[in-house]
């Protein structure tokens, strides 16, 4: 008998949820960035544990959300957790961002669906810390469980994945079994463009930027051909991204294109350009592209 259920992964940003979807599916399907807020929009991870196929619905992180954006994202996480048959809620063991933290215990406290307090980061912290930790938290809600791992070396991870497997309900697949994710190449693509944005610039960009599928094209030699807007909110961030020459906006075209390659299994030809739209995070086709809804 096959099984499969939905599970919600929350979190504050930063806590290390795409990371450890990532790790339970096998392979990449959310980016990661030490910037918080990388993830935005509700994206639906596929894991297999034997006959048990587990939807992973990594979460844009909980915080106090201030612009249309912030609200769109926040929105998004809790809609990831509606119906869910699991909900786990991803610490950082380490930073703990208790302060975004005591919201969102106040509202998991009167969820009826079974919760898993997941510590991540472990490999990081304390011991004594942890187990203060988790004691300060399981106070807070009646979490069903507590598991102490590390998202980025694994550690931990196989058996949260078997735990999870078990709380899954008996039913039919909702994916055939090769496919680890519901989002599609293009925004895949788009995605992975944006992470690279992230790690190359770090500080130097301000949040506000966006990655925009223009055209994805199959070339008769097989060959994929992508063109993507990078969207920034100011002008004076134009040079930031293009960097001495274009040198910098080359660095992370090419970056990209090696990676999509790598991850499509197929030659690619990745065009960029830079555009400035003060106005990109309050309009609606940009939402519909990044998969968020228009929240007022």
């Amino acid at each position: 008998m096959t099984r499969c259920g939905v599970v919600a992964v929350i979190g504050a940003p930063n806590a290390g949820k795409s990371t450890l979807v990532n790790s339970l599916v096998g392979q990449k399907v959310a980016i990661t960035s030490a910037k918080a807020q990388t993830t935005r929009a509700r994206l639906l991870g596929i894991a297999l544990e034997g006959e048990v196929q587990i939807i992973l619905a990594d979460t844009p992180g909980i915080f106090a959300p201030r612009r249309r954006l912030d609200r769109a994202m926040v929105s998004a996480a809790w809609e990831g957790a509606e119906a869910a048959d699991a909900i786990v809620l991803v610490v950082d063991s380490v930073k703990q961002r208790s302060h975004e933290l005591e919201p969102l215990l106040e509202t998991l406290a009167g969820r009826p669906e079974r919760k898993l307090l997941v510590l991540n980061k472990v490999d990081a912290a304390k011991k004594e810390s942890l187990l203060e930790l988790a004691r300060d938290l399981t106070g807070k809600v009646a979490f069903d469980e507590v598991f102490f791992v590390s998202a980025l070396t694994g550690d931990g991870v196989a058996e949260l994945k078997q735990r999870l497997a078990e709380l899954m309900p008996e039913g039919p697949w909702m994916y055939p079994e090769d496919q680890v994710s519901d989002a599609s190449e293009r925004l895949l693509a788009a995605e992975i463009t944006r992470e690279q944005l992230y790690r190359q610039l770090r500080e130097e960009l301000p949040y506000d930027s966006a990655v925009r599928p223009e055209s994805y094209t199959h070339l008769a030699d097989g060959s994929l051909e992508i063109r993507q807007q990078i969207v920034i909110g100011r002008e004076s961030q134009k040079p930031i991204v293009l960097g001495k020459r274009g040198a910098r906006i080359k660095a992370i075209g090419e970056a990209a294109r090696k990676e999509l390659s790598e991850l499509l299994g197929v030659k690619v030809h990745l065009f960029l350009h830079v555009k400035v739209d003060e106005n990109w995070a309050e309009s609606r086709e940009i939402y519909e592209e990044m998969g968020l809804d228009w929240v007022r």
